[in-house]
């Protein structure tokens, strides 16, 4: 279930095509930076649920690395669209999209690596360093958070 922005966009975009027939080409970034927002957001709530479902062997180490997940994706999200909209000098639309529901330690390992995929998707699309160095702050904390999942609990 990896997360594929372009084409999650791209069908967005042919759902409401009257929603983006008038902006300019930058349309297809927005909806793209837009989405990654916003499944950032998510994912902090995803995470969240998570931490408070792990049990058995090496829980502790887990739930401690599920925390620090669920505390930073968010402030990343924030960030993101903050550095964005200034840039791009637009606010952008940011659709309703229920959480992911994460039952296991391995599915939040999947979603991690998933939204790693989203993340520099993205910026291969994006014109802007300093937003692109954002997102590299976003793997960064998804990297920490991995060797944690897998090699300390």
């Amino acid at each position: 279930m990896a997360i594929q922005l372009k084409s999650k966009v791209e069908k967005e975009m042919r759902d409401e095509a009257s929603e983006y027939s008038a902006k300019p080409v930058s349309g297809n970034l927005d909806a793209m930076v837009s989405a990654c927002v916003s499944e950032l957001m998510n994912a902090g709530t995803a995470f969240h649920k998570l931490h408070l479902k792990v049990t058995g062997a090496g829980s502790y180490a887990a739930h401690k690395a599920l925390n620090e997940i669920y505390d930073e994706l968010p402030e990343h999200a924030d960030t993101i669209a903050e550095e964005y909209q200034g840039a791009a000098e637009k606010i952008l639309v940011y659709k309703e999209v229920p959480p992911r529901v994460l039952n296991t330690v391995k599915e939040g390992l999947t979603y991690l690596r998933d939204i790693k995929d989203m993340v520099s998707e993205l910026q291969e699309e994006l014109p802007y360093s300093e937003i692109i160095n954002q997102l590299d702050n976003v793997k960064s904390s998804i990297n920490s958070v991995k060797y944690k999942l897998l090699f300390l609990s």
